[in-house]
């Protein structure tokens, strides 16, 4: 098997050749048919703090589809030919890309407890696209913000897991939901999707009484603000890891009882949701597609900002 492999940060990818895994018990072997790019690996490249999470040399890649080549002794709901996504955040504990190697790689050896079925109206590039971008998306809307029809409701962010969390809350029902993004690109993005008002600083939104606030960008500022902007007794709950420090003024946080709460993946469950809503021709994420040898500079794009939507890199065989 070939894949790219991290080393540490501040070091370019590493085209690597191993030995292809067998399936030990508990576990399968996956032919990787598509693998997602996100900002986290842009992280885990530039960052020293993404350090404590690899356990480097690592294959990175954790936004997985493929289909099974492979079933470890004890495996019993899946079986070889069966086409799965990675939960990464799943039963197990362990990350694809991180505590083992990732989807960046030809093959993946992964916990059969963090599989979930892909319908077979979905292709391989959008399952991948869901395993993180959806689930986390969706999971720190749905499971930690508890949105809701009625309430008001801002996104910060319309990248790749913001516009999956527009689309859903949309197609959920949720009609007063707004946008802020500082690219003009997303903008338009999201007033096509729906949103009732889109601007370029949340702070712009002040006055919508905002019940719910996330932040997919997580740039520090946009966290603080966001907390400014929500009305008093209100939730901004933050995915995005822009920046890994921000500064928020304690006293309107205080005297407003507001909350500010934390979303890290999901489940296979909140993966499984997607998946629903995407065979339902209710969510449709825009997606850009690149080949495996591409991937070094993929993370480069996204690192410059020039992705819209989600970055997808799609093997032989399933283009």
């Amino acid at each position: 098997m070939k894949g790219w492999q991290f080393t540490k940060t501040h070091e370019p990818l590493q085209l690597v050749e191993l030995e292809d895994p067998k399936a030990a018990p508990g576990r399968v072997v996956i032919d990787t048919k598509a693998v997602g790019l996100c900002h986290s690996d842009v992280g885990s490249l530039e960052d020293e703090g993404w350090m404590a999470l690899m356990d480097a040399p690592v294959i990175m890649g954790h936004e997985n589809a493929g289909v099974i080549s492979e079933v470890g002794e004890g495996v019993t709901d899946f079986k070889v030919g069966d086409r799965v996504a990675i939960c990464p955040t799943g039963p197990s504990g362990t990350a694809p890309g991180y505590v083992y190697d990732g989807g960046f790689g030809t093959k993946i050896h992964a916990p059969a407890e963090d599989l979930v079925r892909v319908p077979d109206e979905l292709s391989m590039e959008m399952a991948a696209s869901a395993t993180d971008a959806g689930m986390t998306s969706y999971s720190a809307l749905f499971n930690v913000g508890q949105a809701k029809p009625g309430m008001n409701i801002a996104l910060i962010g319309i990248g790749g897991l913001g516009q999956i969390a527009l689309q859903a809350a949309i197609a959920k029902g949720i009609k007063n939901i707004y946008a802020a993004d500082v690219s003009e690109k997303a903008r338009e993005l999201a007033k096509e999707i729906g949103a009732v008002e889109v601007v370029s600083d949340i702070k712009d939104l002040a006055d919508k009484d905002l019940d719910l606030i996330v932040d997919y960008a997580g740039f520090g500022v946009t966290t603080s603000d966001a907390l400014e902007v929500v009305k008093p007794g209100g939730t901004v709950v933050l995915v995005g890891m822009g920046k890994l420090e921000t500064t928020i003024n304690t006293t309107s946080f205080i005297t407003g009882a507001k909350r500010l709460l934390a979303n890290v993946g999901g489940t296979p469950q909140d993966i499984a949701d997607i998946y629903e809503l995407m065979a339902a021709g209710k969510l449709n994420p825009k997606l850009t597609k690149i080949k495996f040898e591409d991937i070094p500079e993929g993370i480069e794009k996204l690192k410059a900002g020039e992705v819209q939507g989600r970055l997808v890199a799609v093997y032989d065989g399933d283009e």
